[in-house]
């Protein structure tokens, strides 16, 4: 199946790896040249170590790598059985990107969005045919990660299919209805802000709080290291939407907003709850 790949950045590189590994060809497409040269280089160094860790072999890498065309180009998505729309969580953004792509799909083509948060009902409705969308959230990285997150939106016709796409790239599917949050943002979001307020509070430092979580409660992350790696403006754009719909229980902390204010964002920028360094959280942030 050819499958179109919205948005060169951190999900959608990935989206586009896992989709070409499970032997679809997929188109991923940006506007922006330097993003999608960085996505290629990403895909690359991550299936070479997929054959460095015995995930891959030689011939299933490069099989996979055949299979991914990077384009600017919406005529390059023509046909498309399935798209999958990775850009920013912004809803005009997202509106103008669904808009502009769905002309040239497949007729019968299965439209989704990758938002972690906001309304799938809402993103929909820029298509003409809104009963194809349904909300598809994947985790980060998608290419280790073993869940989406099905999201039925209010006219969504297209449930069946959207769990037999996701099985079939090797992912368990969990379907849920279109509420705030979803179930995993919902609940993520509240572990990490209450992990917050306890480094706020001095309550305990960033790795010792996300140690009693991976070695008391086996998670495979602590709550503020994963926010570092989800980054901690997306965290924040969550929250504030959450608060928005939910109440104040999903208040954002004020240690949050500040690191953010100071451009401290997480791995992306080399700081967050921790300091990065190629790749790896080194130390706690001070």
């Amino acid at each position: 199946m050819h499958v179109a790949v919205l948005g060169a950045g951190t999900m959608g590189r990935d989206i586009a790896h896992v989709c070409a590994v499970a032997g679809h060809e997929v188109t991923l497409r940006d506007v922006d040249s330097d993003a999608l040269d960085a996505a290629r280089d990403h895909v690359e160094s991550n299936l070479a170590g997929g054959v460095e860790r015995g995930k891959l072999t030689d011939d299933e890498r490069d099989a996979a790598l055949d299979r991914l065309t990077f384009t600017d180009s919406v005529d390059a998505l023509s046909g498309a059985g399935v798209a999958i729309e990775a850009v920013p969580e912004d809803v005009d953004l997202k509106h103008a990107v669904l808009s502009e792509i769905e002309g040239v799909l497949a007729e019968d083509a299965l439209v989704a969005t990758n938002t972690s948060s906001l309304s799938v009902t809402t993103v929909m409705d820029a298509l003409d045919e809104p009963s194809r969308g349904v909300g598809l959230h994947f985790f980060n990285p998608a290419y280790v990660m073993g869940l989406v997150e099905v999201v039925l939106g209010e006219r969504t016709a297209v449930e069946d299919r959207a769990v037999g796409f996701v099985e079939g790239l090797d992912k368990e599917a969990v379907v849920v209805r279109d509420t705030p949050g979803f179930a995993s943002s919902r609940l993520g979001v509240a572990l990490g802000c209450e992990a917050m307020r306890m480094v706020e509070s001095g309550v305990a430092a960033p790795d010792d709080i996300d140690a009693a979580m991976e070695l008391g409660y086996r998670h495979p992350m602590g709550p503020l290291k994963l926010t570092d790696v989800v980054g901690l403006d997306v965290r924040l754009d969550i929250l504030e939407y959450l608060r928005e719909e939910l109440g104040e229980r999903f208040r954002p902390p004020q240690v949050l907003k500040r690191k953010v204010r100071a451009g401290k964002l997480g791995k992306k920028t080399g700081e967050g709850f921790y300091v990065w360094a190629n790749g790896e959280a080194v130390r706690p942030a001070e």
